[in-house]
């Protein structure tokens, strides 16, 4: 047994076992670093345990003997917290006040203007009588308001740590054969009861402008399928909220798909990678996922049916694993917690009808405790109701904690039911879902690029779609026609000549709004072969005309100038007439 400032744990080991083996499972046991720590047979700091290749027998110690941690700083805690890197917008809102500072009250205050009382002292951002007189009220306090919730008081946060939950049979539990054979209250995971999530990691979701959304609906309009696509942004700080967190939109990528008038199928995605690389040398990230559930009602005015209320569902308990899913690969580093993340920022957004028959978008989160039981693939849906859900059975192959809720009988009484079946409600957050006053730009380029994978409905991404795409832009700003997302993910990842490992100055431009970096770019060799391919397939490329892609006005190619093949794209030197490549003549 190890006895530290966290508490006593029981460290399995052997006399033959040596010391520097038996330091390392304390070590992974406490989660600390090899030289984080010391242990001692007393517990006045003599007797050290040194990491040597004596056995335990040799160092007198035996099974039963309490040994004594104690760390290398002043906290235990501090060792395992400072090692996890956090988002940006999480090492910002930490090192906020948080603090809700209120004016004073000309009729109950009744002291100076340097003092302070009940009526105008600073609230905690944790106060649910402030949140729930706010307009609207607010459910849900944000996730770093709960953490000064946790980490406030007299010990500040000194045993303070979020758990994540586990349905699985720990491993390593010697004392029986394994499931489905034994099973003991050390290794067996503990019963779920659902509760309400109070708190949400994420507290607004803002798309930039409208049309990064109409972009997105027009799939939908044009062929009555649905669609589904990943929203690319970035975190902010949301000020309607104490400590609040916004997740800003600035692309929707739509990955290969088939989707029909009432279902969707996601199918594997070979520039994933590519794809978020990109957006991460743009600034950007995976913020969430976005999909359709629209019908129409009225093709004459444009109206839409109102499917998802109150007397049906808002998200079904596919989609909330579906959620589950997601939010479990993209997890959220958390520096108080012992696995280093804990819970997830990713959201998910519905554009379905409204109550005014108009296309709205709802934002949603699912909460931990759904994470975990999706994680664990002890969640499944219902067939014939989709608003339900259904937890598994304990099998051979599977042991499932029984999983419970709370809801009121036909009398008033609160009552604990078994999820079998299960109201998704109690697994759903929701989220406000706005669009600014004001409308953001990070892509500023006014023309449409094609968007990757909608070759049914006639629109591919090829060169022919750029050199088109060229040809309109009226723009004198090299940097507002390359400003665009789908434009970027199709030089990136075109397979005739990808531009993945030379494009890294045109993002650095992108993100920085640098139109001197662009043109710097622009004169690159790449950029001279991609106008190349462009003028071979037939379009019109905007260097042709007075003001266009080029950034002033046309000169004719001058023989003095290397040209590229328009058969095999080879750069060749000036004053030459044949490619020295292919052979074949220049013209």
């Amino acid at each position: 047994r190890v006895q530290s400032p966290d508490g006593m744990r029981k460290i399995p080991s052997t006399k033959r076992e040596t010391a520097a083996a038996f330091l390392k499972k304390v070590a992974k046991e406490f989660g600390f670093n090899s030289n984080g720590f010391s242990v001692y047979l007393n517990r006045n700091k003599t007797g050290e345990i040194l990491s040597q290749n004596k056995t335990l027998s040799l160092l007198k110690i035996k099974h039963g003997d309490m040994l004594f941690l104690f760390p290398s700083t002043s906290s235990s805690s501090g060792e395992k917290m400072d090692t996890v890197q956090e988002d940006e917008i999480d090492q910002y809102l930490a090192k906020q006040d948080g603090k809700i500072y209120r004016n004073k009250d000309p009729q109950l205050c009744r002291h100076g203007a340097l003092g302070k009382c009940v009526h105008c002292v600073p609230l905690e951002p944790f106060d649910e009588d402030y949140l729930n007189h706010l307009d609207p009220p607010v459910k849900h306090m944000s996730f770093h308001a709960n953490l000064r919730k946790l980490t406030g008081g007299a010990d500040k946060g000194k045993f303070a740590a979020l758990e994540n939950i586990s349905c699985k049979i720990k491993s390593g539990c010697e004392g029986h054969p394994p499931w489905p054979d034994g099973i003991c209250t050390k290794c067996q995971p503990s019963a779920i009861t659902l509760n309400r999530q109070k708190y949400r990691h994420v507290d607004n979701i803002m798309f930039e402008n409208h049309t990064i959304a109409d972009r997105f609906l027009d799939f939908w309009r044009k062929t009555g399928s649905q669609r589904v696509g990943y929203l690319y942004g970035r975190y902010t700080e949301h000020k309607d909220i104490p400590l609040g967190i916004r997740a800003e939109v600035a692309a929707i990528y739509e990955p290969p798909q088939v989707g029909v008038p009432n279902s969707l199928e996601l199918l594997e995605d070979p520039k994933a990678a590519a794809v978020d690389e990109i957006a991460a040398k743009l600034g950007l990230c995976k913020v969430g996922w976005i999909f359709t559930d629209l019908l129409s009602e009225d093709t004459r005015i444009g109206t839409v049916r109102y499917l998802r209320n109150q007397d049906s569902y808002y998200l079904s308990a596919e989609e909330c694993i579906t959620s589950g899913y997601f939010q479990n690969q993209h997890p959220n580093p958390c520096r108080l917690s012992r696995d280093g993340f804990f819970g997830s920022k990713f959201v998910t957004v519905v554009a379905t009808g409204g109550p005014d028959n108009q296309v709205h978008f709802e934002g949603y989160q699912v909460s931990n405790q759904c994470m975990a039981l999706v994680r664990d693939e002890c969640l499944l849906p219902c067939k014939d109701a989709p608003e339900l859900g259904y937890a598994k059975e304990s099998s051979p192959e599977q042991y499932v904690p029984d999983v419970f809720f709370k809801d009121k009988d036909k009398f008033g009484n609160d009552v604990t039911f078994l999820a079998r079946p299960l109201p998704v409600e109690y697994l759903i957050i929701d989220i406000t879902t706005t669009f600014p006053k004001d409308p953001q730009y990070t892509f500023t380029s006014t023309q449409r690029f094609p968007i990757e994978n909608r070759d049914i409905l006639g629109e591919t991404q090829d060169f022919h779609s750029l050199a088109t795409y060229l040809s309109q832009c009226s723009s004198t700003s090299f940097l507002d026609i390359v400003s665009d997302f789908h434009l970027l993910l199709f030089l990136v990842t075109n397979e005739v000549m990808p531009l993945r490992d030379s494009i890294g100055l045109l993002l650095d431009a992108v993100k920085t709004s640098n139109e001197d970096l662009a043109q710097t770019w622009k004169k690159s060799e790449q950029w001279a072969t991609i106008e190349q391919l462009c003028s071979t397939v037939g379009g019109q490329p905007s260097s042709s005309l007075g003001y266009g892609a080029m950034g002033g006005a046309s000169v004719p190619a001058s023989s003095s100038a290397m040209w590229s093949c328009l058969h095999c794209t080879f750069m060749n030197q000036p004053g030459t007439e044949h490619c020295e490549m292919c052979s074949l003549p220049r013209s």
